[in-house]
């Protein structure tokens, strides 16, 4: 008895070790296929967290994952229903209509109601302090409340581009920081951030639409783009997206490189407000000045599409190719244009470009060699993001800077708009009464032909104007870990993090 005793415990204690072993062997399996990624991104999200506020094409791409509209575009440039399940255009664009989906609920847990929904875009349509937060919201007479499920948007003119705007993300009114403390109705949620370090969100669990693959998130800030390579190969960031042709040729096989367009026009923007460039023939002679081949050649091995005014290529019924030979190089036109006005023996100026962003400090290197062939000596001067929000977009004290400038949605009047006279967004200090005339025939018709012309018209003038010198819409080479699949490009400046998942 005794012998058998002792056997009976020796095949518990055996039972119970091998039972110990496999529970720890399943939680290692569990914990390794706990999903989560870190992302590099170029800069902190330091304008608001608010995205109605929020101004950074970085800060916004982000905040996509957070926040939706009544509808939200999806990556073939469609728009689709989003908190609104439904809704309705009518009175030749003049009224929109919108049935709240049921049961939406926010990231509180709150849930979505038709107060949140009018208060939301009563907010961007308030125009008390200057212009609305959306321009396009100066256009609406009226949001009324039909219903607790319908909400009815009706315009003062009519506008059959409207849809692009109820983009505009849906918050809840009950939030008293929306600048600190983001909810939205997305697929991701807010966690926590540190200060140029990282921002942290994860996967909201009763969302309404299809769920996010990847649980937690973290976009970690990789301000030094010297650093990139390193970084994804040392295992500090999963994805990076925008590294340049050269730091994807650095990259292991470890990584697949996925290669889109970046949808934005790089440009030499320039003050058209501060000497020399308030003369037109000054900013023509940097146009003749440039060859925007060359420059592709030598910051993204020949990749990337030319623009020759604001618009870029994805917006395909509104991109003027031929507007790209308006300015084909010509050094001895440059100098004739120079003389005339009164530079015959060049000038110098200074290129501010925000030093996280390789791919525009590389266009700047190229650009100060090629006005050296016109007398014209420009100065790189590399500052950091915040202080380009500041001191260039906000407060217009520059010369010149060379950065992408996006859509924030997908009309060509979010490409446009900004550089009519009156626009809080003109950076540039661009001025052109024949200019803005074009800009308001194209918003106040209804016609679909006319105002794809006016809209043309808009890109000549800037084009032949000199408003800045265009350049190209650069190739976006998205560096992803094996480890992970699904990612999707947008015909827009967004991250859509929900679609990646690990791969199998």
């Amino acid at each position: 008895m005794k012998r058998k005793g002792l056997k009976s415990l020796l095949l518990v204690f055996v039972l119970t070790t091998l039972a110990i072993a496999l529970s720890a062997c399943s939680g290692d399996k569990e914990a390794e296929n706990s999903s989560q990624i870190t992302i590099g991104i170029p800069q902190d999200l330091e304008d608001s967290l608010d995205p109605h506020k929020a101004v950074a094409a970085g800060t916004k791409e982000v905040l996509f994952n957070l926040f939706e509209g009544l509808v939200k575009p999806a990556s073939d440039g469609s728009f689709i229903p989003a908190v609104a399940s439904a809704y309705e255009e009518s009175e030749g664009g003049k009224v929109y209509t919108f049935t709240l989906r049921d049961g939406v609920k926010f990231h509180d847990g709150s849930t979505v109601t038709a107060e949140d929904v009018k208060f939301s875009l009563d907010k961007c349509a308030d125009a008390s302090a200057g212009e609305p937060l959306v321009a396009a919201f100066s256009n609406i007479e009226s949001i009324t409340i039909a219903d607790e499920k319908t909400i009815v948007v009706t315009l003062k003119e009519a506008d059959t581009e409207f849809l692009a705007y109820m983009t505009t993300a849906i918050i809840p009114a009950s939030n008293e920081e929306p600048d600190t403390n983001p909810i939205g109705t997305g697929p991701y949620k807010y966690v926590s951030r540190s200060p140029q370090e990282n921002f942290v969100v994860e996967k909201f669990d009763e969302y309404w639409g299809e769920p996010a693959n990847i649980e937690h998130v973290t976009f970690k800030i990789c301000a030094n783009a010297d650093s990139i390579v390193m970084d994804l190969e040392g295992g500090s960031i999963d994805m990076f997206a925008r590294v340049t042709a050269s730091q994807a040729a650095e990259l292991s096989d470890q990584f697949e490189v996925l290669e889109g367009t970046m949808n934005l026009v790089q440009a030499l923007y320039l003050n058209n407000a501060e000497a020399p460039f308030d003369d037109v023939r000054v900013r023509q002679a940097l146009c003749y000045a440039i060859d925007p081949s060359e420059i592709m050649l030598m910051v993204s091995d020949g990749k990337g599409t030319e623009v020759g005014s604001s618009m870029f290529p994805a917006f395909s019924k509104y991109y003027m190719e031929e507007l790209n030979d308006t300015y084909n190089q010509d050094i001895e036109k440059a100098k004739e244009l120079l003389k005339e006005a009164g530079y015959e023996d060049g000038f110098s100026f200074t290129i501010t470009v925000p030093s996280n962003y390789q791919p525009h400090i590389d266009t700047a290197q190229v650009l100060v060699e090629e006005f050296k062939a016109i007398g014209v000596n420009a100065e790189i001067q590399l500052i950091e993001w915040d202080s380009w929000l500041s001191d260039v977009y906000q407060n217009r004290q520059f010369q010149s800077t060379v950065v992408g400038v996006d859509a924030s949605n997908l009309t060509a009047a979010s490409m446009l708009q900004r550089f009519t006279s009156d626009s809080g967004k003109n950076f540039i200090n661009y001025s052109n009464t024949n200019y803005d005339a074009a800009f308001n025939q194209a918003i106040s018709s209804t016609d679909d032909a006319e105002k794809t012309k006016f809209y043309k018209e808009c890109e000549r003038i800037l084009s032949e104007d000199a408003a800045n010198v265009y350049i190209q819409d650069l190739p976006e080479f998205v560096a992803l870990n094996k480890k992970y699949t699904g990612y999707e490009f947008y015909p827009l400046y967004v991250q859509d993090i929900a679609k990646l998942k690990l791969a199998e």
